[in-house]
């Protein structure tokens, strides 16, 4: 009987492994290809800025997060152990131990202890492992223990003579197994005995570690035991049965009390700090090898395993969980549900089903062969839309409900009424007796409709990524669309959707999330919940409603995010989870999500699925970046590494610089991503890019700073790292050159100074000349043109005296004639002739001539006054324009009478007139006036 039981236990803890197998945290797998060294790998360390190192065959290898680097042991033999502390990697290998360091070009170098101290090793003896404890490193061989003091460089050798299995500390104390002779406390230097028990003593012990104020130990083949008051017992837990028939060789007590064990072919094995089995990692789910060497849990809670063929890194802190199916391998994850405690897979090669509450195979849902597109419950029935119509799903068993080709999805319209989207447009499905048929297609609407929502009973809006989004008008009977409208307030886009969300319509696209405004009758952009839409990492607008916690999800490239209640307003909550995009990548606008309890998640990807607990969401931790090495080299020279404590003055011609960063992050879902900027010549920061390295080629003279900080998941490095470095001028630009160049240049200038103010006096000169000879032309031009007006007057004078000349002769010979005819009048009538005498007399005296002679001279002397006068007083007579050129003569009234042939008093009453006529003052003196006129 108890052997029934025993083998019904072992049974059951196989089945809870083979149960618990199929989910497992992101792992990353590093091959020997990836970190260029040896298969196997036998311890692991970390160093104080977050590199990982390895013991490998071949070498030492170092980790920065993005590239690792090999170190081959000196002696080239395997090395067999690390161990990180202060600024140095100790480790140990073959006849002989050590210690590396970093020198200023970001190199390690290797300084052995054996040589520097002069230590005689045994004929092939190895250094297995290595402690640290108060300041002494310990390194233990299979025959011996060296304690290495770090301040006196003293080494101490416990001897032995059987063969050491394990080394541990345990607190502030060092314990170690001799084999066949027991266990033994390190104390003032030398060992003690704390148990011989014969299990201590034939089975080799994996690890020594303190629980509940007691030791405990493990061993390679028999599990657990503890020493209490001396005496050795059996520690009693649920693993023992589990762990029976496997060899563990290496395991870790991780901080939080739990362990792992790494097994010779059974790959990692995780129990709980009480010992219960949690969970096993095996090449087939996921490990690269299922020998693990060495266990290792870095700062951020991420376990190393040193494998018998590569490296692999475990993330147990992470909120993800991946499902991992090698084998019979069913395709795409289309859709999902929970539905009567079974969880239903929808993939491109059928519907397969496994119990919720297990962890089992799943199993094919039979009839359902082909392309699933979406899964529904309504009124608890299971509806799977597929390529081959709609299936109603009872358990395993699949039931073609149309055998209309191609179904996209159901929504309910009422009890007995179901709206059904197909590749051709929209049909009615109706319940009948219990049971659901196909009544008949919508007239009037052949559009494929993947997005479809009903609103207020007879309007349906459907969205075709190529066509739009349609707003349609059913009848009271369900048979035809009266009303197809293309809505225009949403412009069309790829992988764009519609859904509904606490009774609102919305649409989703690139462009954001816009709600449907009934008063409006079109749709509104709302920016609270575009906060879903990454447009810089846009992936799909399909947004994916979860009704039972009031959630919205949506995916980017590289992170999930969702809306949630808010927990202080009634505005909603965003939560954005990074993700690397190739870890949740599906089929593009076919992304899946449903909700396995209230933190956990079930999300379809295209090779299988993952599970994320939102329990252990947190905020990513601080970090900084490192610059790792700086290399120089010059036109077909190789590179170079350069001093990393910077502000080095490099020559003209080394001006090509490459410049390696990095951050120690090694979770597998976080990316992370660098930008840089170099101050003295490109003062922008360059765009985000994961690439750890830059090279900046053909620099220019001058001061440089280098700088660069690093992002994980859109959180930036605490730090800025920097490296400030000179490039020298050429050497034609050196001091003595510039002297040379100056005089050079100042000999020039004076030369070009000479010949130019020669070349400009000889122009000047020349343009003396010049001008000289033009004012010479000039001045004979001004006298040709003098003389010519000289001439014209002399010409006009001339003419002018012989006008007068001809003018006074006339004159004479008429006075003359006058005369004449007086003395001839007076000789022939005597007295009787007097009064004829007079006439003629008057007649002479009243010659109007005379006046256009005196007029004509007048106007020669004073051109411009009597049309002056005439235009300021134009109503003045021939008479009065004579008189007033008499008085700009300056003539008195009594020199006027006889020239107008009247009288002085005459004279004076005719000047009256005219200054009544030329409006004078009476104070204004009329010749006065005249004269300045």
């Amino acid at each position: 009987m108890n052997c029934l039981k025993k083998s019904l236990i072992i049974f059951l803890n196989f089945l809870v492994f083979s149960i618990y197998s199929q989910e497992v945290p992101p792992i990353t797998v590093f091959s020997p290809e990836d970190y260029g060294a040896e298969n196997q790998n036998w311890a692991i360390t970390q160093a104080s800025n977050k590199y990982i190192y390895v013991a490998n065959n071949k070498g030492l290898l170092e980790y920065n997060g993005t590239n690792w680097r090999l170190y081959p042991t000196p002696n080239e033999t395997i090395l067999r152990s690390v161990k990180s502390f202060q600024d140095k990697i100790y480790c140990g290998f073959y006849r002989d131990f050590g210690f590396w360091k970093k020198n200023n070009l970001g190199v390690l170098e290797y300084t052995s202890i054996v040589e520097k101290k002069k230590i005689e090793m045994l004929e092939d003896e190895q250094i297995w492992e290595i402690l640290e404890l108060d300041n002494f490193m310990i390194f233990k061989s299979l025959q011996r223990i060296y304690i290495y003091d770090l301040k006196s460089e003293i080494v101490k050798i416990i001897k032995t003579s059987k063969n050491i299995i394990k080394i541990a500390k345990v607190e502030n104390s060092i314990y170690f197994q001799e084999l066949y002779k027991g266990v033994y406390m390190i104390e003032n230097g030398t060992p003690k005995l704390i148990s011989d028990n014969l299990v201590l003593k034939e089975n080799k012990l994996v690890d020594i570690f303190l629980k509940n104020n007691k030791l405990h130990f493990l061993t390679q083949k028999e599990g657990f035991y503890f020493l209490e008051n001396n005496e050795l017992k059996k520690w009693e837990v649920a693993s023992n049965s589990f762990l029976q028939n496997k060899t563990i060789y290496s395991s870790i007590q991780l901080h939080d009390e739990s362990f792992i064990l790494g097994s010779i072919s059974n790959g990692m094995i995780y129990l709980s700090k009480d010992g219960n089995f949690k969970y096993q990692i095996t090449k087939s789910l996921g490990l690269s090898n299922n020998t693990v060497l060495a266990v290792f849990e870095d700062v951020d809670r991420n376990i190393w395993l040193g494998l018998d063929n590569g490296i692999n890194n475990v993330n147990m802190s992470s909120p993800f969980r991946f499902f991992v199916k090698k084998q019979d391998f069913w395709g795409t994850i289309y859709s999902s549900i929970i539905f009567n405690d079974n969880l239903y897979i929808g993939t491109n090669q059928g519907l397969f089903v496994r119990n919720s509450k297990s962890k089992s195979d799943f199993e094919f849902v039979k009839n359902t062969q082909g392309q699933v597109w979406d899964l529904h419950e309504i009124d608890n029935t299971l509806f799977c839309s597929h390529d081959s119509g709609t299936f109603i799903i009872n358990g395993n068993i699949g039931k073609l409900l149309t055998n209309i080709e191609g179904t996209w999805g159901v929504k309910k319209i009422d009890n007995n009424t179901l709206l059904q989207g197909s590749y051709d447009g929209l049909y009615i499905l109706t319940k009948e007796n219990g049971e659901w048929k196909l009544r008949n297609k919508l007239a009037g609407f052949s559009n494929s409709s993947k997005y479809f929502e009903i609103i207020d009973g007879n309007y349906i809006f459907v969205n075709h990524e190529y066509k739009g989004v349609f707003k349609l008008k059913v009848n009271n009977d369900l048979t035809k669309i009266i009303e197809s409208v293309r809505d225009t307030s949403v412009e069309k886009g790829l992988h764009s959707s519609i859904f509904t969300f606490n009774n609102s319509l919305f649409y989703a696209s690139k462009n954001g999330i816009f709600k449907y405004s009934k008063e409006k009758k079109s749709f509104v952009l709302d920016k609270l919940y575009s906060s879903l839409i990454s447009k810089d990492k846009f992936l799909t607008g399909k947004i994916i409603p979860d009704t039972k916690y009031n959630k919205l999800w949506s995916f980017s490239t590289n992170e999930i995010r969702f809306l949630s209640s808010g927990k202080l307003s009634n505005e909603p909550e965003l939560t954005v989870i990074p993700l690397k995009g190739e870890l949740h990548k599906s089929a593009t606008g076919y992304e899946n999500i449903i909700n396995l309890s209230e933190k956990k998640y079930l999300i379809g990807t295209t090779d299988g699925f993952l599970i994320i607990d939102l329990n252990k969401i947190t905020e990513p931790k601080d970090f900084s970046v490192t610059i790792d090495a700086v290399f120089k080299n010059s036109i077909d020279s190789d590179k170079k590494r350069v001093d990393l404590a910077g502000n080095i003055e490099f020559p003209n011609d080394e001006n090509n610089f490459e410049f390696t960063f990095s951050v120690p992050n090694y979770s597998k879902t976080s990316t992370v991503e660098y930008q840089y900027q170099l101050e003295g010549l490109k003062e922008n920061w360059t765009l985000l890019s994961k690439s750890n390295s830059v090279l900046l080629e053909n620099l220019p003279a001058g001061d440089y700073v280098f700088k660069v900080r690093a992002y994980i998941d859109n959180k930036p490095s605490l730090n800025t790292a920097t490296y400030q470095f000179s490039i020298k001028n050429p050497w034609y630009l050196q001091p003595p050159f510039l002297f040379v160049y100056f005089v050079i240049f100042g000999f020039m200038f004076y030369s070009i100074h000479v010949v130019t103010k020669r070349y400009y006096r000889k122009q000047r000169e020349k343009l003396l000349v010049d001008a000289q000879k033009e004012l010479e032309l000039k001045e004979l031009e001004n006298s040709q043109k003098i003389i010519k007006l000289n001439n014209d007057k002399l010409r006009l004078d001339i003419e002018n005296k012989n006008r007068e000349l001809a003018t006074s002769t006339m004159s004479i010979i008429k006075k003359n004639e006058f005369l004449n005819a007086i003395k001839t009048e007076l000789i022939s009538g005597g007295k009787n002739n007097l009064d004829k005498v007079i006439k003629i007399i008057d007649k002479n005296l009243n010659n109007t001539d005379d006046w256009k002679l005196f007029q004509e001279a007048f106007n020669n002397a004073d051109k411009k006054f009597l049309k002056k006068i005439k235009s300021n007083h134009p109503d003045l007579t021939p008479n009065d324009l004579r008189l007033c050129a008499y008085l700009r003569l300056n003539l008195s009234s009594k020199e006027i009478a006889p020239l107008l042939n009247i009288s002085p008093r005459s004279v004076e009453v005719k000047r009256y007139r005219l200054r009544k006529k030329m409006n004078l003052e009476h104070d204004a003196n009329l010749i006065s006036y005249i004269i300045e006129l």
